[in-house]
């Protein structure tokens, strides 16, 4: 099924992101984690790409076994960085051979050390591999793209980069998965804005829990994303009990998404860091709020 007919039938959507092993560790683990996933049934899950396509080889074949081996609509990531049209094409011809038809269409990163000097490819930026897909492949696969609540860490004015997002979805993408945030309040601003400029595909919340210093310490750098007083009181209360700090972040991440649902959001996009203990804890905490959400007039949706 495509994505976007998921977000067509629920009311509200809930899936997954997990990452591919690097290549020095077996493929196995990857499938450990599914296994695990598994019983939380979320909508769809989607399968990162590394960056400069460091798991290009693993991310179809996963997304393959994601759908054919678990039975969950799988979302492949694919990214412009050294990406060629033949290339491109091979993938998606993988994909779509074995029945895998939603594509994450990302700028992506450069690999790693090698920012200013890489071979660039076919797709500057996300909205032509975006046009591309759409010219090639027409309806028979749902695009994904991604959006920025803070605005793109590259873009200095959010409202050039609401223009972009706006650009992108005309160009073909069908959702939005957001960058990953803290503070609600940003967010719904952002929604405010996206519904002004006539953003009008669902939008799922991307939430990371948070539970363990490093791991904030990676993400402001790469991401920038806003840090709430309430979150920086958690951060230097447990930073240096790994147990409390976890506990900690799932109940920060499990807040953000019942103010959320509260909210309307059309989806929650929960970033794993392959951690499915993490996401067992929170599908758990919010199991009754997705049996039964609220829609914009008050009433009882089952979802």
């Amino acid at each position: 099924m495509k994505i976007k007919d998921i977000f067509e039938k629920k009311r509200l959507v809930f899936s997954f992101e997990i990452f591919p092993p690097k290549t020095t560790t077996p493929l196995e683990r990857i499938y450990e984690t599914l296994d695990e996933l598994k019983g939380l049934q979320p909508d769809f899950i989607s399968v990162t790409y590394g960056a400069g396509g460091s798991t290009r080889d693993r991310t179809p074949q996963i997304a393959m076994d994601v759908k054919n081996k678990y039975g969950i609509e799988s979302l492949a990531h694919l990214t412009c960085v050294e990406a060629t049209r033949e290339d491109t094409e091979k993938i998606v011809s993988f994909l779509l051979d074995n029945g895998v038809n939603n594509i994450l269409a990302l700028r992506g990163d450069p690999p790693e050390g090698a920012r200013d000097n890489f071979v660039k490819g076919d797709f500057e930026h996300a909205i032509d591999l975006v046009r591309f897909l759409r010219e090639r492949y027409g309806e028979t696969i749902s695009i994904g793209g991604a959006a920025y609540p803070e605005g793109h860490i590259e873009c200095d004015d959010p409202i050039k980069d609401l223009h972009f997002l706006k650009q992108k979805v005309n160009a073909g993408v069908d959702f939005l998965i957001t960058q990953l945030f803290f503070d609600n309040e940003l967010f719904y601003r952002f929604m405010e804005r996206a519904y002004i400029a006539g953003i009008n595909v669902p939008i799922s919340a991307g939430i990371m829990p948070v539970v363990s210093k490093n791991q904030i310490e990676r993400i402001v750098t790469l991401c920038g994303a806003s840090l709430p007083q309430k979150f920086v009181r958690i951060l230097h209360r447990y930073a240096d009990d790994p147990r409390a700090l976890e506990e900690a972040g799932i109940a920060y991440a499990t807040d953000q998404i019942v103010d959320l649902i509260a909210f309307g959001v059309k989806g929650i996009h929960l970033y794993t860091m392959n951690k499915a203990h993490v996401a067992r804890r929170i599908t758990s905490n919010i199991s009754t709020l997705r049996e039964a959400v609220p829609d914009p007039k008050g009433e009882k949706v089952l979802s």
